[in-house]
C-alpha cells in the first residue's frame, strides 16, 4: 500500500502523522474515512494529561461520544507504545474503538495490547505541537496525504456499514 500521512491542523499548529495501513488496515481505514467525511473538523482535544497523552475525536467533547459504531482492536507485534508521538485508538475495553484517538507524550508500554497503534508522528516538530496542546484546543481539520484507495478497499465491508450509520445521523 502507498504511504499515508494524516495532517491534523490544530489551533497550535500542524501535527503530521505517518499511518500504518499495512499493519492495522481497518483502524487506518476508519480514521481516513472519518477524516474524509470531515468528522474531526472543529472537535476539541477533550482530555489532556501532562507527560502522558492528548486525546480527541469525541463529537460531544466529553469522552463519551463516538461515530455510532464500534469495531474490534487490531494489534501488530511490531507496533508498540515505545516512544513519544504514537497515534493509538482510545477505547473503553476490547472491541470498543470508534472515533476517539490519542497521541502520546512519552513511552506508554502498559498500553500495548490494549490500544491499537495505527500511526506515529513524523518528527520532533510534530511532537512539539503535540506537547503544546491543552484541554479544549481544537482540531481545525484532519486531511490525508497519499492514496488511501487500497486500504479503503480492504475495509469496504466495514466502511459500508459504518457510512450507513454515519449517514443516518445527519
Amino acid at each position: 500500500m502507498s504511504i499515508l500521512r494524516a495532517i491534523i491542523k490544530t489551533n497550535k499548529g500542524e501535527i503530521r502523522i505517518d499511518l500504518f495501513p499495512d499493519k492495522t488496515p481497518n483502524t487506518v481505514a476508519n480514521f481516513v474515512n472519518l477524516a474524509q467525511r470531515n468528522f474531526y473538523n472543529g472537535l476539541k482535544f477533550h482530555r489532556v494529561i501532562e507527560d502522558f497523552m492528548i486525546q480527541g475525536g469525541c463529537p460531544q467533547g466529553t469522552g463519551t461520544g463516538g461515530p455510532g459504531y464500534k469495531f474490534r482492536d487490531e494489534f501488530d507485534s511490531s507496533l508498540k507504545h515505545n516512544k513519544p508521538g504514537i497515534l493509538s485508538m482510545a477505547n473503553a475495553g476490547p472491541g470498543t474503538n470508534g472515533s476517539q484517538f490519542f497521541i502520546t507524550h512519552v513511552p506508554t508500554p502498559w498500553l500495548d495490547g490494549k490500544h491499537s497503534v495505527f500511526g506515529a508522528i513524523v518528527d520532533e516538530k510534530d511532537q512539539e505541537v503535540v506537547n503544546s496542546i491543552r484541554q479544549g484546543d481544537v482540531m481545525e481539520s484532519v486531511t490525508i496525504e497519499g492514496d488511501p484507495s487500497s486500504v479503503l478497499a480492504v475495509a469496504k465491508p466495514f466502511l459500508d456499514e459504518w457510512n450507513q450509520i454515519l449517514d443516518s445521523k445527519k
